[in-house]
């Protein structure tokens, strides 16, 4: 009975804390959300969604994602901000939840799994509720796909990442790794349902309108990439070599090369699933993890979608060599600590523009590898 007294409680303090910090500090923010409040604003009554006189607050999410905006675009900002920051909220501890029910052999308490995970990423969750932003969303559909395969409900985790493609279009990649699986019901139900909601704007703005509105959010994606790149808070491959060598010169080389050379180890990883009996969640972890290297639009709370790679690794620690392991342990508590308040202006600044976070998530996703090839999981 004391134990769950404790736990509503602590349910009771941390909404009321939520509740505080969001009147005083955050609700008068979330200028992400209002970009997609906006956008479902615009997809209501049929307008165009791209313009460039939106400055640096442009909508570079797929016309569909509008559509799925446009529920919530029916209440006043300040209503829409406190619904989304309280399912925000929520969506931060299902993500947690998931990416433990995700582990195919737990072996450390699960509160401990929880609580190291959380410490790791709080940074992260922070700046994605201060921004009202969609990752939190983006990574619990395809945890909640993740623990789906498991269970043998592969056509519904297919759904789930085609909707994760409309939420953030770098799921994609997800796509190659479900053709890579035997199973191929959640490749099949991928594909079709990312169809679906590709198409499905053509019922609002016609179908030709809808090609238009395609070939206008693929124009603005490109077109607003490359100056982002040299922002300190982008931990995208691209951003680390242009920091280090300026724009005029081979980082786009050398950052498509290191991409090439991350997609292979991780194909290899994927290669040698062989026999184990529950391959996905440390693949679909991997995968999460490199998004934010990969993607031109990488910056640094995205690296919250890594939560189950976290977990996976927490989990399995004492299986990593050791000098893999003191470097993992070491690269999660730099990035946690890494924090401006910590660190102060000149130092957060330096750290950020060497690009240190995106060389320790490198070594997170070495050892993720590692456990593959050691057959952990």
């Amino acid at each position: 009975m004391t134990g769950v007294r404790t736990r509503v409680l602590l349910g009771i303090l941390a909404l009321v804390s939520l509740v505080a910090v969001f009147t005083t500090r955050v609700s008068r923010k979330m200028p992400d959300f209002e970009v997609y409040w906006t956008a479902g604003s615009r997809a209501l009554a049929g307008e165009p969604l791209y313009r460039e006189a939106d400055g640096h607050f442009q909508f570079k999410y797929l016309p569909a994602f509008a559509l799925l905006a446009a529920p919530i675009a029916r209440l006043p900002l300040p209503a829409a901000k406190g619904l989304w920051f309280a399912l925000s909220a929520v969506l931060m501890l299902a993500l947690l939840g998931l990416s433990i029910r995700a582990l195919p052999d737990p072996r450390r308490p699960p509160p401990l799994l929880l609580v190291i995970a959380f410490l790791a990423m709080a940074k992260f969750y922070a700046h994605e509720l201060v921004l009202g932003q969609v990752n939190l969303l983006f990574g619990v559909l395809v945890a909640l796909a993740l623990v789906w395969m498991r269970v043998g409900r592969d056509a519904g985790a297919g759904a789930l990442l085609a909707v994760a493609v409309v939420v953030k279009p770098y799921g994609a990649l997800f796509l190659p790794w479900l053709a890579s699986r035997r199973r191929r019901e959640a490749f099949a139900a991928m594909v079709g349902v990312t169809l679906l909601l590709l198409l499905l704007p053509a019922v609002r703005y016609g179908w030709d309108a809808n090609l238009r509105l395609l070939a206008d959010w693929w124009h603005t994606v490109t077109a607003t990439t490359a100056p982002n790149l040299a922002n300190q808070d982008n931990v995208s491959l691209s951003g680390m070599f242009v920091r280090w060598m300026g724009p005029d010169s081979s980082a786009g080389t050398l950052a498509a090369i290191a991409a090439g050379i991350l997609l292979v180890v991780t194909g290899l990883a994927i290669a040698a699933r062989g026999a184990l009996p529950a391959p996905d969640a440390l693949e679909g972890a991997l995968l999460l993890l490199l998004i934010p290297l990969l993607s031109p639009q990488g910056w640094d709370y995205v690296l919250l979608i890594g939560t189950p790679a976290v977990v996976l690794l927490v989990n399995y620690l004492p299986e990593l060599p050791r000098g893999l392991r003191y470097a993992t342990v070491g690269s999660m508590a730099t990035i946690a600590l890494s924090i401006y308040d910590l660190m102060g202006r000149r130092a957060y600044a330096a750290f950020m523009a060497l690009s240190v976070i995106t060389v320790l998530v490198i070594v997170e996703i070495a050892a993720l590898v590692a456990l593959r090839l050691r057959r952990v999981a």
